[in-house]
């Protein structure tokens, strides 16, 4: 039997590009090798928010004085923690599984390799097809340091059975390390950062991290930027050196490295397959590879932005590109958010980039301290911040609560190039978070 479409990985973008194709009528088959829904839905996204807003819940409840309110015997209880997490994982996966099912995708569970540039090996069988999409996506890198293997990684942190130590030692500051920083300090476990870079967040615009490191530290994460690890005992004992030289040493429970994710590529490629390999799969801002027919999407592809919804967005544009369709969704703007408490989130240029590439601009900044719902809520002292240039909103971020739903305004905006008068002709509700988003452009 030969497909139309076949597809190694069943993550965000593999299930999309498989949905997609189904329903247009293309003949299609899905190889996935673990779990319906991929690293997203399992063992990264999904489990994590799970986790943050469980913790957050804790947390707040600790400081219900401030609201009024009191309760002297709140307590939590991690197994029951991790009992909803996996619940909303299945509840989620069982959705994707009969969106599949629905759309008549053939679904194999096993590990499938490229053989050739239209056939796939899984499970001792050969399928053969007209358009082979790559989703295969990544996995937890594991940087060069002595003493790597006593470290864990997320994946050991959002699983089932992983118990809370008392103290942790995370190496990584960026978006992961951020998140696993905030969930479990709220639930009490002492957290000690340690980043490479100058501040947290290092990719982000410089006022996010620095913003996030002050959070932390008054909620008593210790914050340790410009540290360059060298080593990890077996005693869970880790040296590193400070910006002045310094060699220092800390110690903890448990140590997390959380320093980025490569492409998933172990068993994928056939030995005879002249795939572009670059640490991961080259393809070019469509997803076509070397090899005519043989497109690669989300963490897998090389050089991507490692995102669940960008993974989602390509798979969409490869299956228009393969109905011979303009491709629907514009990459050229991606949103992106940090689920902590505040949440933080952005949307085009930042003003690093803008210096950079000498292109004048205005910054505009609002403060949360000025907003109803901000106050109502006791949030952090956050702000909403658009970058604006040629009369045209390029860039926008925002540390508040809920920044992640907010930041879709910012993000149109970016896209469709539209002025501040443009938004400010938008009424906004009252009140409400989004006003300052209202304010920040009159």
């Amino acid at each position: 039997m030969r497909y139309d479409v076949m597809i190694i990985g069943g993550g965000p973008g593999g299930y999309t590009a498989a949905n997609k194709a189904a329903a247009n009528g293309l003949k299609t088959i899905l190889f996935e090798k673990r779990e319906i829904g991929g690293t997203c839905l399992n063992r990264g996204c999904i489990p994590m928010k799970a986790l943050i807003e469980a913790s957050r819940l804790y947390r707040n409840s600790l400081n219900g004085e401030l609201f009024g309110v009191y309760n002297e015997k709140t307590s939590f209880d991690y197994v029951k923690v991790n009992e909803r997490k996996r619940a909303v994982i299945d509840q989620l996966r069982s959705g994707v599984e009969k969106s599949l099912r629905a759309n008549k995708v053939e679904v194999v569970n096993g590990e499938a390799r490229l053989i050739d540039k239209d056939r796939i090996s899984c499970n001792g069988e050969i399928y053969e097809g007209e358009n082979i999409i790559l989703a295969a996506g990544s996995i937890p890198a594991k940087p060069p340091i002595e003493g790597i293997e006593y470290a864990i990684s997320s994946d050991e942190v959002l699983s089932d059975d992983f118990v809370l130590p008392e103290s942790l030692i995370i190496i990584g500051g960026g978006v992961i390390g951020c998140e696993i920083a905030d969930a479990l300090n709220g639930f009490g476990v002492k957290v000690i950062i340690l980043e490479m870079a100058d501040r947290l967040l290092p990719t982000l615009d410089k006022d996010l991290g620095q913003r996030l490191g002050m959070f932390f530290k008054k909620r008593g994460i210790e914050v340790n930027c410009s540290a360059a690890v060298k080593s990890i005992s077996e005693n869970r004992e880790v040296s590193y050196v400070d910006k002045k030289g310094n060699e220092l040493s800390v110690s903890a429970d448990a140590v997390l490295v959380a320093t980025g994710r490569k492409a998933n590529l172990e068993g994928l490629i056939g030995e005879d397959v002249e795939l572009s390999i670059q640490r991961g799969v080259v393809a070019d801002e469509e997803g076509r590879t070397n090899i005519e027919g043989v497109y690669c999407i989300g963490d897998a592809k090389a050089n991507n932005i490692q995102l669940a919804h960008v993974a989602e967005a390509q798979g969409e544009n490869i299956v228009d590109l393969i109905l011979n369709k303009k491709p629907s969704i514009d990459m050229s703007v991606i949103p992106s958010a940090v689920y902590t408490e505040p949440e933080i989130a952005s949307v085009g240029y930042s003003e690093e980039e803008l210096k950079k590439q000498d292109i004048e601009y205005v910054s505009k900044k609002v403060l949360t301290g000025a907003n109803g719902r901000c106050l109502i809520e006791n949030s952090e002292s956050g702000f909403v911040k658009v970058l604006i240039a040629d009369d045209k909103i390029v860039g926008g971020s925002i540390v508040a609560p809920h920044a992640s739903e907010l930041i879709s305004e910012l993000a149109i905006a970016v896209e469709k190039k539209m002025s501040p008068e443009d938004l400010e002709e938008v009424i906004h509700p009252h009140p409400s978070i989004s006003e300052m988003i209202w304010d920040v452009v009159k």
